[in-house]
């Protein structure tokens, strides 16, 4: 796996709790306490565009945390982060994150 592909399956992974939380079928707590609002189709719009940032945001600060430009907890530092063969997917997290959650 290279950083790219790193940060890609993260966007994927923000893109799959989109779906799964707005989805009629959803089974997770978040996709039934939304469903149990009632919520008219204007209301859904605004709560996906709700649930969208607020994934960004969640996704986008860990990722920049583990590449050191951002904290996580208070805390910046750059962590080596690696794949289980070896390769470093630090030190280039901030620009593909910025790429797939800001610009997408």
């Amino acid at each position: 796996m290279n950083t790219e592909e790193f940060v890609k399956a993260f966007y994927s992974e923000k893109q799959n709790f989109l779906k799964e939380y707005l989805s009629e079928k959803s089974e997770t707590e978040v996709g039934e306490l939304i469903k149990s609002l009632n919520l008219t189709e204007q209301q859904t719009e605004i709560m996906k565009k709700v649930l969208n940032s607020s994934l960004t945001d969640i996704f986008y600060t860990i990722l920049l945390g583990l590449d050191g430009s951002a904290s996580i907890g208070g805390i910046q530092e750059m962590y080596d982060l690696k794949d289980e063969k070896g390769n470093q997917l630090s030190g280039e997290i901030e620009g593909y994150a910025y790429e797939y959650f800001q610009e997408r």
